[in-house]
């Protein structure tokens, strides 16, 4: 390769071209991975920001379910079993029995792993999905079932 001024100077040019496209790159990838950063702090900011939000909410209307005096009440109070099936035998069963083939209302095993005591207490009370009608236990039969129903 020949040592002259002019071809000196086109490789001095060539490598300044390199280095310069060199650190446009870099910067660019660096200004780059900034906002990508950034839009993940962002986006984990507002996630957090969502699980308080629903977290507050959870928290709000269990408080709220509680502080209904027919639940504390049916809450505060120790079921017993055999009479939770009396109960049961006569107002849920029609609809609730397992073996029948047609059954009306779902099967009712292992409602209290799927269900809260405040939801089973509320669906009961104000039979929010029809068909199930209103059934107005008193607390202590309702505190029967409930414990009936956390043994099926």
């Amino acid at each position: 390769m020949p040592s002259t001024p002019e071809s000196i100077k086109l490789y001095s040019e060539q490598v300044k071209f390199f280095v310069d496209s060199c650190i446009r790159v870099a910067l660019d990838n660096h200004i780059a991975n900034t906002h990508i950063t950034e839009i993940i702090q962002r986006v984990a900011l507002v996630a957090l920001g969502l699980m308080v939000v629903i977290l507050l909410w959870v928290w709000g209307v269990s408080s709220v379910k509680i502080s209904d005096p027919y639940i504390q009440k049916v809450l505060s109070l120790t079921g017993d079993p055999t009479r939770g099936h009396a109960i049961f035998e006569m107002n849920c069963a029609g609809c609730h029995v397992s073996q029948v083939e047609h059954q009306i209302g779902p099967n009712l095993e292992d409602i209290s792993q799927r269900k809260s005591q405040i939801s089973i207490i509320q669906q009961v009370v104000s039979g929010k999905t029809p068909p199930m009608p209103q059934f107005q236990p008193n607390p202590q039969e309702m505190a029967d079932l409930l414990n009936y129903l956390e043994q099926i």
